[in-house]
């Protein structure tokens, strides 16, 4: 929901820290591994009960995911980098809830579960609507820059990095915040299927 606005501020922050990566001769795939390694480590940190930990390696993982982004826009995107960045940023998101039903079952393993289902909702109906655009020739306007169609909605990725900060702070809040976060994350796959269907009539 507040993805777009959020473009901005972020490319001024990170140009300057892209350029010197890019001097010392980091890719923009580099960052995205490297980024995706400390962010999986987060899995047995929260998984063993270590929630600050777990934290620190969300906000490493979030904050080179930026820089993966500004590295590429400066040497030029490629469609490998977009590829890797989609469907790595997509396993870690899931990586956490399960995190936590780990380290938890009998209390979050029902929330944790519907956390996952919805997030199988909005991740498909994200990349469903991403094919079918880019078979189209269509852009997203609030995110021509993205290495795909970027489709938005209620819960998207700086959501869903406030619902990981939170649960991480707070893991006794899981249950109710991962159900509160899993409705709304139903809401908008169920928007972007209509989004899909009105937006992909028959010619």
């Amino acid at each position: 929901m507040i993805d777009s606005y959020l473009i901005a501020p972020q490319e001024r922050l990170l140009a300057h820290p892209a350029r010197w990566l890019r001097g010392l001769g980091v890719s923009a795939n580099m960052l995205t591994l490297g980024g995706f390694i400390l962010g999986m480590g987060a899995l047995p940190a929260i998984a063993l009960g270590n929630f600050w930990l777990g934290l620190v390696l969300i906000g490493l993982n979030r904050i080179i995911d930026g820089l993966d982004g500004a590295v590429a826009r400066q040497a030029g995107p490629t469609d490998r980098g977009a590829f890797l960045d989609i469907a790595l940023d997509f396993f870690f998101y899931a990586a956490i809830p399960f995190a936590f039903v780990l380290a938890d079952p009998a209390t979050n393993g029902v929330a944790g579960s519907l956390l996952l289902f919805s997030f199988i909702g909005t991740s498909s109906s994200f990349l469903a609507f991403a094919v079918i655009a880019k078979q189209r020739g269509m852009t997203a306007l609030n995110m021509p820059k993205k290495g795909i169609y970027y489709l938005g909605g209620i819960t998207e990725g700086a959501e869903t990095t406030i619902l990981f900060v939170l649960i991480c702070l707070v893991p006794s809040s899981f249950p109710i915040a991962a159900t509160l976060f899993a409705i709304l994350a139903l809401l908008t796959t169920a928007i972007r299927w209509w989004w899909g269907w009105t937006s992909f009539g028959e010619n």
